[in-house]
This record gives structure tokens, sequence and C-alpha cells, in this order.
């Protein structure tokens, strides 16, 4: 049987019970927060609420993720797969998403990941409190602000030289360079990516 909501087909002849598995992913880190079971009642509710809801298979009923602790998933958008078996459920979780306190079900942390680039800014903040007098980045954050400052200055000017030229190893290693030590000053200031980020998002309203 297929059954249409808002241009969605979903084929629940390949349900179990009349339930598909539906994935929820934070809308803004792309974690995967839980897996949930969706009927054709649950999945109407959650579009007409803008409340994630599913059905409990424990409970035998629908059931509102944050109805008892007020940590709601809001939804911000559902996806089939190509199969129209599998629901891929975008949403912006009000507290932890699992029962035991955890953000996860899995016991993750709900963070935004930049991939190499977070795991550069970890590595920054390891050698920032290293007392390593061979580490580069640990003798930038004893030397202060300013030196760390004048470092991206210089690195920003090097990157225009090597923009107008068509030396593009060149231009690709001082824009390597020039990020690298962007990353230090913006945790020499207290901030991350995920701060930047944000103030971005803020224009774009």
């Amino acid at each position: 049987m297929l059954f249409e909501s808002n241009r969605m087909k979903l084929n629940f002849s390949k349900s179990i019970d009349g339930l598909l598995p539906a994935i929820v992913q934070d809308a803004t880190t792309k974690t995967v927060l839980m897996l949930g079971y969706m009927n054709e009642e649950a999945l109407k509710v959650t579009q007409d609420t803008g409340k994630v809801t599913f059905f409990s298979r424990s409970k035998q009923r629908l059931w509102t993720k944050g109805e008892e602790s007020g940590h709601f998933l809001s939804l911000v958008s559902i996806k089939a797969d190509c199969d129209q078996d599998t629901l891929l459920v975008l949403a912006t979780p009000l507290g932890p998403t699992c029962h035991k306190g955890t953000d996860t079900c899995w016991g993750e942390e709900n963070k935004q990941d930049f991939g190499f680039l977070s795991e550069l800014e970890g590595t920054i903040a390891q050698r920032k409190l290293a007392d390593d007098d061979t580490s580069y980045v640990a003798s930038l954050f004893r030397e202060g602000i300013n030196k760390i400052a004048q470092k991206v200055g210089e690195e920003a000017v090097e990157t225009v030289i090597e923009a107008k030229d068509n030396n593009d190893e060149l231009f690709l290693n001082e824009s390597a360079d020039l990020l690298f030590h962007y990353l230090i000053l913006l945790q020499a200031k207290g901030y991350q990516l995920s701060d930047i980020i944000r103030t971005l998002e803020k224009r774009k309203r």
C-alpha cells in the first residue's frame, strides 16, 4: 500500500505491523539522535503538530517524544529513502534525546562536527596546554594574543599576494597557513568555528 503525504510516498506494504523505521537526525549538527517507528497516524500527527511523534511498540500507542520530559523534537523536515520504506527525520532537539539523559541514544555528545577541521581544533586545544618547547602552537599561545593576531595578518597578506599570481600550489599552502593561524586566533579569543557558523547563520536570516 502506498501512502502519500505532502508529496512523499511511503510503501507501507514493506512495513512490519504497519510501522516504518524513522531515523532522527539533528538538523544543524547532523548527529543521529535516535531511531523510532512511525505508522501512518504517527506521521500525520508529526506533520500536523511539528513535534516528532512515534508509535511506541511497548506502550502500543502514539508517543510524542518529550511528552513527559518536555524534551521535544521540533520537526524540520521528513524524507523517505529510495525504497520508500524508511524515514529520515530532521529535527531540532529541545534538550537531551535519550531517556537516560544523554544527547543521543548512543551516548554521544551532540555537537557540530566539521570533520578534519574539528580534529585540528582539538589538536590546537591540546597543544595550547602543552609544556613543550618544540610545539609551535604552544609557543604562539605563550607569546600572547598580539603575536597570534600578527601571524594571522602576515598569513593573510601572503595569501593575497599568491592569489594574484598563477602558482596554485603556493596559493593553497598560504591559504592553509592562514586558516591554521585563524583557528589558533579563534581559540585565543575563546571561540571556535561553531561560533562563526552561528554568526553567519544569523546574517542569513
